[in-house]
């Protein structure tokens, strides 16, 4: 097996995130086992055998249980394992949706003597599965079915409790296992989701750098220069993950496995969410109110990227920090900062720029693409920024809106 702490044939940067780890003083952090190559999925019963595993769950939707999880099962099956499989079941849009019924579903079906859980999915079924082997105290290894997130190796997972979103840190996984011919057969808005995901780290690392600046909130540069690594990585390689070419998809994932090993030895995920994600997740809450169908993660953070770099980029251009009241949250490190904060988002892309990005790996690129109304997004610009107490652009510029400052929001 081709398996060394991470190394694998995907050149995830490990080196540098021992290095991180060095820095915050995380080592209790254990890095996952990553294998990123074709025919990695036949690679996992020799792992298993290695951690002396023979009581195993598979966690599947009936998309995932088509693509890997029956062959997995077969494979697995034929070294001797008791191989469980555990198909959660999707809403009346035929998602499904990590929210209680759905934890319940799998806390339940869960055999009393399991060894490991098998994520074998996307997004949601890892931000299922995590939660379940953290309560359950079972470890879990992931199998992504599609480059679609960057929340594989994280700790945190995103749940729906009372149709309201709330980030819980978790577990993170023993090993990936990423079988890039899996992946090429994901749909193309799959991966596009992934990319999307990517690409909201232009946003994520300006607020994080902001709050760092504004309100003294904890800053990394290595896990910053990590992450930016990683997004620009994936913007050079745009034309090999649009056409779902072996190394496009090996670099998207490896820079989604990346981003999220950063927020594993951070424990927060400040590189990788910011504004555009406050966005993403009051839409998400939105529709789920109004039980509408769920749009992709990654699909909805691309675009409101867009939009976020748009307003920042109209704030800076228009508002006078010469005439800023001193009553305003943070003013006098705003007037610190000022002509910094300027220059960083004047260095970001503008919103078209990340919309033709996001077109060409056949993403949505505007709300309207994605089917949400110009009213919602207004009111995301309006009261996302609630949704985490973190300091971010956003939040700053609603504050000098409600001082009658002319923000174009």
């Amino acid at each position: 097996m081709n398996i060394s702490k991470g190394v694998g044939c995907a050149k995830v940067n490990i080196e540098v995130i021992h290095q991180l780890i060095n820095e915050v003083k995380a080592e209790n952090i254990m890095i996952p086992e990553i294998v990123i190559e074709k025919g990695a999925l036949q690679q996992i019963t020799s792992y298993v055998k290695s951690k002396k595993f023979t009581k195993l769950v598979l966690v599947v939707d009936e998309n995932t249980k088509n693509v890997a999880g029956q062959a997995l099962k077969r494979l697995l099956e034929n070294e001797k394992n008791l191989v469980t499989t555990v198909e959660l079941k999707p809403n009346q849009h035929g998602q499904v949706i990590a929210n209680e019924e759905t934890l319940v579903q799998l806390l339940v079906e869960m055999p009393n003597e399991t060894h490991v859980i098998l994520a074998v999915g996307s997004g949601t079924i890892h931000d299922v599965v995590r939660f379940v082997s953290f309560k359950m105290n079972i470890p879990f290894i992931s199998v992504p079915t599609a480059a679609s997130v960057d929340g594989f190796t994280s700790k945190g997972a995103p749940l729906i409790f009372k149709g309201f979103k709330e980030t819980i840190q978790t577990a993170s996984p023993l090993a990936v296992f990423a079988d890039i011919s899996v992946l090429k057969i994901a749909p193309r808005e799959m991966t596009a989701a992934g990319f999307g995901d990517m690409i909201g780290k232009y946003t994520s690392l300006l607020d994080w750098k902001i709050s760092h600046l504004i309100a003294n909130e904890p800053y990394n540069k290595l896990a910053a220069k990590l992450t930016k690594k990683s997004l620009e990585a994936c913007v050079k390689y745009v034309h090999q993950i649009a056409a779902h070419e072996d190394e496009g998809l090996k670099i998207l994932m490896q820079s989604l496995i990346e981003s999220g090993l950063v927020m594993l030895v951070l424990d927060f995920s400040r590189p990788a969410s910011g504004s555009e994600h406050h966005l993403s997740h009051y839409w998400e809450m939105e529709l789920l109110k109004n039980e509408e169908k769920q749009l992709l993660h990654g699909a909805k953070v691309g675009v409101a990227s867009a939009i976020i770099v748009d307003l920042y980029k109209q704030f800076v251009a228009n508002f006078d920090i010469n005439h800023a009241s001193s009553n305003y949250i943070h003013i006098e490190h705003i007037r610190d900062h000022w002509p910094k904060m300027k220059q960083m988002i004047n260095e970001l892309p503008n919103g078209d720029n990340i919309r033709s990005l996001l077109k060409e790996v056949g993403g949505p690129a505007t709300s309207k693409e994605l089917n949400i109304s110009d009213q919602l997004v207004r009111d995301s610009l309006n009261e996302a920024y609630h949704l985490r107490d973190r300091c971010t652009g956003l939040l700053l510029i609603n504050q000098f809106k409600k001082h009658n400052i002319n923000i174009p929001i």
